[in-house]
């Protein structure tokens, strides 16, 4: 059994996955969630070890949800697969774990000004702003790099299926008392086309989607 499994969202990332694959840290698995890709990444993640689960509902939460089940290990984080952060640094935010916080989120650092544009980085700051006002937890990203107990996390009772999940996950730990804690992580550009960060529109989606998780999840 593994330590840690790695859920990873997945759409059409066959380009990415080898590369992601590769960077697995010794004792992580990786479960590989297809969100109804057509460009075999599927076949891309087999090929390469990993646990393929089929998630047909579209979006991010959806998949990542999708994930979460099918998670067994006592830990359990999320990464994109897109190849914009890099699987070896997660060891970092498991150790953290044991340092006893219950959520490490990665702090995205930009190895490139490319990587992440100036709209995204707006609407993070705008999150990261109203979570500190509405739970009293200080965080600088809402980044998709995070670790938790399995368990717990499963626990939690996320209900958003689209681009509020990963903000949900935040606000419904802060309410659960949770000790959130943050820890720097290179984020490059990522191979191929992005569906959401990388254009206004995904933008502009993800924070409507936020938005209501902001008004459903109260502190």
């Amino acid at each position: 059994m593994a330590d840690v499994d790695l859920v990873l969202p997945c759409l059409n990332e066959a380009a990415a996955l080898p590369w992601v694959l590769g960077r697995l840290p010794a004792g992580y698995r990786a479960i590989v969630v297809d969100n109804g890709s057509t460009d075999g990444s599927a076949e891309a993640a087999r090929a390469a070890g990993a646990t393929v689960v089929f998630e047909a509902r579209k979006g991010f939460g959806a998949a990542v949800a999708a994930g979460m089940e099918a998670a067994t290990a006592p830990i359990v984080a999320v990464c994109d697969a897109d190849a914009s952060l890099d699987p070896a640094d997660l060891p970092r935010l498991v150790a953290l774990l044991g340092d006893g916080a219950d959520l490490v989120l990665g702090r995205r650092v930009p190895t490139q000004r490319s990587a992440w544009p100036v709209h995204a980085r707006v609407a993070n700051a705008f999150l990261s702003q109203h979570i500190a006002r509405l739970a009293g937890v200080k965080v600088a990203d809402i980044g998709p790099m995070r670790a938790a107990r399995t368990a717990a996390l499963q626990g939690l009772g996320i209900r958003d299926r689209r681009s509020g999940y990963p903000l949900e996950m935040v606000l419904r730990a802060a309410v659960a008392g949770w000790r959130i804690v943050e820890t720097d992580v290179a984020y490059s550009p990522r191979i191929g086309r992005s569906k959401v960060t990388g254009t206004v529109r995904g933008t502009l989606t993800a924070v409507k989607d936020m938005n209501r998780v902001l008004r459903e999840v109260r502190a």
